[in-house]
């Protein structure tokens, strides 16, 4: 399948009632509405494809940059690629879903997240953070720095509540993603959602949202999901 092709098939998929939503949530045109599920058929089709995938990505069309997150070839991709990708992420859902997922498969993923957090700029430490959460989640806990994290911990709590909205809300679920997912430091990200307390967030045209990372975390406990790890980032 050519670029052609599948742009035709995604605008074929898109709803006016999902665009409304992506919209609501800052997507703006172009874009389709096409309901992520609704992908998996034309990525039978395409494969891995990481010059479609970059071909997808450069139109700026949100789902066709959603549909580019899932047919790249995260290994295949530059520190540079990914700072191509991130500078094109115009809002939370590109940058955090698309090029975080992306980046928490690829070798370099630490690497680049690092540098995001360091940034000063609000998407690009999202997405930093956010990558942490997608490679907690899934890696296995050898492959991370407890010394690292810990500090990491650290610098959360002292600087969520000064950071810009967006990142917040990835702090506060590094934070949660700590305690879950990564048991040597369950107790300090505990400890550290407990300082932190509540974390508010707010979001253009929508209420202000409550973050209390501490009883996510007690929720997880209750359930017995300490230690979680999923199988796969991307869908």
């Amino acid at each position: 399948m050519d670029l052609e092709m599948v742009m035709q098939e995604l605008e074929a998929l898109g709803k006016e009632r999902t665009k409304k939503i992506y919209e609501s949530n800052g997507a703006h045109e172009p874009l389709f509405g096409v309901a992520t599920g609704q992908m998996k058929p034309i990525f039978r089709k395409t494969k891995i494809n990481q010059p479609l995938a970059e071909q997808l990505y450069a139109t700026g069309n949100y789902d066709a940059m959603y549909f580019a997150g899932i047919i790249a070839d995260p290994k295949g991709m530059t520190a540079a690629d990914y700072d191509r990708w991130i500078d094109g992420a115009y809002f939370y859902m590109i940058s955090d879903y698309v090029v975080a997922v992306t980046l928490a498969e690829a070798d370099i993923a630490q690497e680049v997240a690092d540098k995001w957090i360091a940034s000063g700029e609000e998407l690009k430490m999202s997405a930093g953070w956010s990558c942490y959460c997608w490679l907690l989640g899934n890696r296995k806990d050898e492959e991370f720095s407890e010394s690292k994290l810990a500090n990491m911990l650290e610098m959360v709590k002292d600087t969520i509540h000064d950071s810009p909205e967006r990142t917040k809300y990835a702090m506060n679920n590094f934070v949660y993603t700590v305690g879950v997912s990564y048991v040597k430091l369950h107790d300090q990200a505990m400890q550290t959602a407990k300082e932190i307390g509540p974390v508010e967030v707010n979001r253009d045209k929508k209420k202000s949202s409550v973050l209390i990372a501490s009883e996510r975390i007690q929720k997880a406990v209750d359930k017995g999901d300490i230690g979680f790890k999923r199988k796969h980032v991307r869908c």
